[in-house]
């Protein structure tokens, strides 16, 4: 049986902190750079110039800084940085991809089979689901919950405590591919509370401490502090998430 010091050596990794914790058949490429005490779980693939801070603990079968790729018909997502970030003390799950470009601040927990693509930044203390979808050119502020199974479109922005409940769905293209439109998907603003199943249409605001309920879909804008539902969503109540009912 080798010592992981024979391990880590096979691998080329002998630049990593001693209080490194390896999976099997890890395999972390050139130029990442691992914090201290960082776990690292079965079959994971560190992709190339990653940076991964202190005590961070990464899931099985996951794969860290992939580069974009795609086709013509793909926008560019104009990646600020051709590389991933990883804060302190994140917690990653199992079978979850993160894309070169974006950044994780520290303190996220991040679930099982989650995808964040490149281009994007999720603020400390941030919940992502098991399941949920971050695409490109998405901003997620501090302490938000991305509830299991949410879609984040691309070009999309969550203010701090925002909460998104599970199987929500929003969408950046008006015309659905039929013609060109600047893709925008929707501004959710500090304290927005979206409900399970809420559909939210493009380039719309979440005003400040909204509500949309469950099953909602939203075709404009909603002002701050109110509660809206149905479809299409419309105001039933003004409301405010410290004192409800005004």
């Amino acid at each position: 049986m080798i010592t992981k010091t024979e391990r880590m050596s096979k691998l080329g990794l002998s630049q990593l902190p001693e209080n490194t914790k390896l999976g099997e058949h890890v395999v972390i490429e050139e130029g990442a750079k691992i914090g201290e005490n960082v776990t690292i779980g079965h079959h994971t693939v560190i992709l190339k110039d990653t940076i991964i801070g202190d005590n961070v603990t990464i899931g099985a079968h996951c794969v860290l800084g992939i580069k974009k790729s795609g086709s013509q018909q793909i926008r560019a997502s104009n990646v600020k940085q051709p590389y991933l970030i990883i804060g302190e003390n994140t917690k990653i799950g199992n079978n979850v991809t993160i894309y070169a470009g974006s950044e994780i601040a520290d303190h996220v927990f991040i679930a099982d089979q989650a995808s964040i693509r490149e281009n994007s930044a999720i603020g400390s203390r941030t919940v992502i689901g098991r399941g949920a979808i971050v695409e490109l050119n998405t901003s997620i502020g501090k302490r938000c919950t991305v509830q299991t199974l949410a879609y984040i479109t691309g070009d999309t922005v969550l203010e701090d405590d925002v909460f998104i409940g599970p199987c929500v769905s929003m969408s950046n293209d008006k015309y659905m591919g039929k013609k060109p439109y600047e893709l925008k998907g929707a501004h959710i603003k500090k304290g927005a509370k979206i409900g399970n199943n809420a559909t939210l249409l493009p380039n719309i605001t979440i005003g400040e401490n909204a509500i949309v309920g469950a099953g909602s879909v939203v075709t404009k804008d909603v002002p701050p502090n109110v509660t809206v539902v149905g479809v299409p969503a419309k105001i039933i109540s003004k409301s405010n998430f410290n004192n409800r009912e005004e």
